[in-house]
């Protein structure tokens, strides 16, 4: 698998319906963000709008499959926003040099994008490389390799991740880790039964609605107060040292 695959079926659809889980996703962040913001596989930019919000200076979005980075392109065209916003039709090893010259950037972001690169330590090398000092890398990922299945095979997930490995891995890149929690506790279960015991390749929107709207409420109140020992994500922020 390389860094250019994207997934654009229907189970891309379905999660964009997961409008509250990427709020959460968001929030969780959102105290650690700067002002320059990259976003590396933004796909259709519904969790990009968010980061507007951080009062941004800069928000260079990266996407590179061609029909999705229309779909980001249209879309971030009819945001209302004062920061200056610049999208690439491209990986970011392709264009890294550019915006490190032309932005300095404080924040990378990685949402759900991580476990499709091969090579995932050289692409952690490379954010170290174009972050100004001090500047932070966001992750989001899939954790677990027992959890892994059919559906990580459509989607083109290379791995899931443990915490540990995600950690460490940041620490190679020369990443100081400034917060590191498995997310989603409850989602676990359920994920586990689906795609693992019941061997299912594909996620239905009625579902990612019917979690999004009702159930993830649940599990973001257990999480606000008890760190999940155990999760079906991992969220992490490190800073470049």
């Amino acid at each position: 698998m390389n860094e250019r695959f994207v997934y654009t079926g229907r189970e891309l659809e379905a999660m964009s319906l997961a409008v509250n889980y990427h709020r959460w996703i968001f929030e969780s962040m959102k105290p650690h963000l700067g002002k320059r913001l990259v976003e590396v596989g933004a796909g259709q930019g519904s969790f990009s709008e968010m980061l507007l919000e951080c009062d941004a200076e800069r928000l260079a979005l990266l996407e590179p499959s061609r029909s999705m980075y229309e779909q980001l392109k249209a879309r971030v065209s009819h945001l209302k926003t004062n920061a200056t916003v610049e999208t690439y039709n491209a990986t970011f090893r392709e264009v890294s040099e550019e915006i490190r010259a032309s932005q300095e950037p404080d924040s990378i972001l990685y949402i759900n994008v991580l476990e499709h690169i091969e090579d995932d330590e050289a692409e952690l090398a490379l954010a170290h490389r174009t972050l100004c000092e001090r500047g932070r890398v966001f992750i989001f990922v899939p954790a677990f390799k027992w959890l892994y299945g059919k559906f990580d095979e459509e989607v083109g997930h290379v791995r899931r991740y443990s915490k540990r490995e995600l950690e460490d891995k940041c620490r190679h890149a020369r990443f100081k880790i400034i917060k590191s929690t498995y997310f989603d506790f409850l989602g676990l279960f359920p994920w586990y039964v689906k795609y693992r015991i019941l061997k299912s390749s594909s996620i239905e929107p009625w579902a990612v609605q019917l979690y999004d709207r009702y159930l993830l409420h649940v599990t973001k109140a257990i999480e606000s107060t008890v760190r999940p020992p155990i999760g079906k994500n991992i969220v992490l922020v490190a800073e470049k040292v």
